[in-house]
């Protein structure tokens, strides 16, 4: 059962943010407002609690947190934000408990956002930020993550980096992630009912403003149509009150299918993007991240059979099958 907490912030969510998605007309409206209030920077207390410097990639800002001594592991995190808004709080304080619990190095790029900037310009850099981590860290020893649009970049980041022969991350960990656009799928339209957060006119204008004239249904911009196969090992979180979340169990299902092996924490009640929340359910969501990449995988000789969903997430069966 979802936690009070979850009933408040679903509340909240659905009397404010809920209007930016709800036409083109409001999406403009609040990412004007967000550019005169936007703080893309680490907050304070942060930057005292972690070893946290700033470069430059292409001209924009990247974050690099510093890993524990002798820990060669680092994470690219790609933020969410509709790829029209800017990293937040939320996004940071989720980042720097991964960095403390895990120890590992994690790469943050201040990517280019539209209606400033378009698709060509964000994965100009973020790719130009992977071929930099690349010529440092082995890449079995990166991982991507990302929620939201920066789920949705992660892994058409993997799928250009297959296609121009860079070699791919080790793990996914993909929170909401937009894999999509195409809105082919009836269920989203329902899912968008029960959703207190996102909503299909605002979500169309937003890849309007970012997709430079590529089709919805282009893998560039709905990854779900890709080729899965070049994918790794992938954490998918995704909950059943997110409008992406009938999407995500098809990603499940057929990057499956196409041989890749893909965890689901499916979390009933929960809306987009809940483990960047603090209430219970994204404590246990970021339990599951941290058991997700620090277990040890299992040689190819003896690997146990997949895991279902079920036996996966930590109170809820998975509808991804």
């Amino acid at each position: 059962m979802p936690s009070l907490k979850s009933h408040v912030v679903s509340f909240i969510l659905r009397h404010s943010r809920k209007k930016a998605f709800s036409s083109p007309e409001n999406l403009q409206r609040w990412i004007a407002y967000a550019r005169k209030t936007e703080d893309y920077h680490p907050p304070a207390l942060l930057k005292a609690r972690l070893g946290i410097a700033e470069t430059s990639v292409d001209g924009f800002p990247v974050y690099e947190i510093a890993p524990k001594a002798d820990e060669r592991r680092r994470i690219l995190y790609m933020h969410g934000g509709a790829f029209v808004f800017q990293i937040t709080s939320y996004h940071w304080v989720l980042i720097a408990e991964m960095a403390e619990r895990l120890g590992f190095g994690v790469t943050v790029p201040i990517y280019p956002i539209a209606p400033e900037h378009n698709f060509h310009d964000m994965f100009g850099m973020v790719g130009d930020v992977y071929r930099r981590m690349l010529e440092e860290t082995d890449a079995g020893d990166i991982i991507f993550m990302g929620d939201s649009a920066g789920g949705n970049m992660a892994v058409v980041l993997t799928m250009m980096a297959a296609e121009k022969g860079l070699p791919s991350p080790s793990r996914h960990v993909l929170i909401s992630p937009g894999l999509d656009m195409s809105l082919s799928n009836p269920e989203v339209f329902e899912a968008e009912r029960n959703d207190p957060w996102l909503g299909i006119a605002g979500g169309l204008e937003a890849i309007r403003l970012y997709s430079a004239g590529i089709d919805r249904s282009d893998w560039r911009i709905s990854p779900l149509y890709g080729d899965l196969a070049v994918l790794p090992k992938t954490l998918l979180l995704t909950g059943s009150h997110d409008m992406l979340s009938p999407d995500n169990l098809i990603f499940a299902k057929r990057a499956r299918a196409a041989g890749v092996e893909v965890d689901v924490v499916y979390e009933e009640g929960m809306f987009h993007v809940w483990p960047l929340i603090d209430m219970p359910e994204a404590r246990r969501a970021r339990d599951s991240i941290v058991d997700f990449l620090t277990r040890e995988p299992t040689p190819a000789r003896a690997r146990a059979p997949r895991r279902t969903d079920a036996a996966y997430a930590t109170r809820h069966a998975s509808a991804a099958e």
